[in-house]
């Protein structure tokens, strides 16, 4: 079994390419999508954790399925404000929209 290390490593590395992407990229499916990730990035480190220091216990696990469930339900919300946003202004790049303003 690998130590942990290295699932640290990989959870860290994750996030920071979630990051890299809600940063950097203007199109709100890709910024959805790098959230998406730094959320299993924490997953796998919540995992990672309980496995290494609470060998029989499952917390670890039942935090990550309550990510998990928040994180369906913040994308069938995002994806259907996307959706709406996308009928109305035909972009769904976030320089091009200014919703807010009437």
């Amino acid at each position: 079994m690998a130590p942990l290390s290295l699932y640290i490593m990989l959870s860290t590395i994750l996030f920071f390419i979630g990051l890299t992407g809600v940063l950097v990229r203007r199109n709100i499916i890709i910024m959805m999508v790098s959230i998406e990730i730094m959320l299993n990035a924490s997953n796998l480190a919540l995992v990672a954790f309980n496995r290494f220091r609470f060998y029989d216990s499952n917390d670890g696990m039942i935090f990550s399925f309550l990510i998990i469930a928040i994180a369906a339900a913040e994308v069938a919300v995002g994806l259907a404000i996307v959706i709406a946003i996308y009928r109305k202004k035909k972009t769904v790049m976030i320089q091009d929209l200014n919703v807010m303003k009437h």
